[in-house]
């Protein structure tokens, strides 16, 4: 019997910030980009449960965010404290909760710098794999002074949208005979991999409900999303065959900027785009690889059309100047009449690097 728990850190940047700085805890905590006083660019990165009640939410424009945070404040509400965040911070408490949820695991998966995957087969039930977890939740508090939500399941897909059920600092064991039942009157959205547009259209459909999607054959849904149909049709019934993997890796290194205003000034979106790939090229050799092969950049423009291009080398790639090099091959053409010709200003640059090499040469893939 397979009995998985998926551990996600409740608001982790947010968090953080609460337990290194006092003087914000007990109020509405929002960490991203400068707001400006509703003038900033940019996204928030994670907002705390008190932000989140006034609607503040993470990948939301830091210009709304403020503008509901003063909202707030208008109606008496405690005024929202604004935090630019701090990274190698973030970073640095994430190894050491990760060392905490690795101890005596089957198997470990560190899925993102606030969550992990735990194998706890090897435990007699699920009676006690949860009294592991709730060991792990005290010491993580004991040590760190932060929560986490904790879901327990036959497989990944269903720890992880169990350990959303009830946070923050929650627990919600979910044994292989509730699968169903658990799922059943969640709302679709809750199903790693459908974002807003893929809910957008089975609301149109009339599917809104787990039981509603379960309801959908497998030939009508590979109609509408091809071989992504398959997997609808698998999720919809808590499938999941995906083990917990002790070699996980990053697959890509990424970075990207918002500018403070729109622009087509060419030497300072390329000087930018240098900068960007110097940070990348640090976190690629800060994350233990010595190359990669595949350079991606990323321009929205003003109007929020958004493109990629990228180019993927036959030889690794091992320095920051053949990173800037690739990179400013692929941006140029966004700044004349080749990729840009009605003078479109730009928005947010990114710098992506994939098909990274680890030190002992192998490649690691998406």
């Amino acid at each position: 019997m397979r009995i998985i728990a998926h551990i996600d850190m409740d608001a982790f940047y947010a968090a953080v910030e609460e337990r290194y700085h006092p003087e914000v805890r007990g109020r509405p905590v929002v960490v991203g980009a400068d707001p400006k006083e509703g003038r900033g660019r940019g996204v928030v990165t994670t907002a705390n449960y008190l932000a989140r009640k006034y609607g503040i939410r993470s990948a939301m424009p830091i210009s709304r965010a403020w503008r509901l945070a003063e909202a707030a404040r208008a109606r008496g509400e405690p005024e929202a404290v604004f935090l630019r965040g701090n990274r190698s911070l973030y970073r640095e408490v994430s190894q050491r909760i990760m060392a905490i949820l690795a101890k005596g695991a089957d198997a470990f998966e560190e899925a993102s710098i606030d969550e992990a995957y735990l194998d706890l087969s090897s435990r007699a039930d699920f009676a006690q794999a949860e009294a592991h977890a709730k060991a792990l939740k005290r010491e993580i508090l004991e040590c760190e002074g932060l929560t986490c939500s904790v879901g327990i399941a036959p497989n990944k897909l269903v720890a992880k949208i169990a350990s959303d059920f009830q946070k923050p600092d929650g627990l919600t064991v979910v044994r292989p005979e509730e699968v169903q039942t658990f799922l059943d009157p969640l709302r679709v959205r809750v199903i790693p991999g459908i974002g807003p547009k893929t809910e957008a259209f089975l609301d149109a459909k009339g599917i809104r409900t787990i039981t509603e999607l379960r309801a959908v054959g497998l030939p009508r849904l590979a109609e509408w999303f091809g071989r992504g149909g398959e997997d609808l049709y698998r999720k919809a019934r808590g499938m999941s065959e995906s083990l917990v993997s002790n070699e996980w890796e990053p697959k890509s290194v990424g970075e990207q900027e918002t500018f403070e205003s729109d622009t087509l000034e060419a030497s300072f979106i390329l000087e930018q785009a240098r900068r960007l790939g110097a940070e990348v090229f640090r976190r690629v050799l800060a994350e233990g690889f010595r190359a990669f092969r595949t350079v991606t950049v990323t321009v929205r423009f003003a109007d929020f059309v958004t493109t990629s291009r990228s180019r993927t080398s036959r030889v690794p790639l091992t320095s920051h100047q053949a990173l800037n090099a690739e990179a400013l091959r692929l941006l140029l053409p966004f700044l004349d009449a080749r990729e840009n010709p009605k003078k479109k200003k730009v928005r947010l640059i990114g710098v992506r690097v994939e098909k990274l090499v680890r030190e002992d040469g192998v490649e690691c893939r998406a």
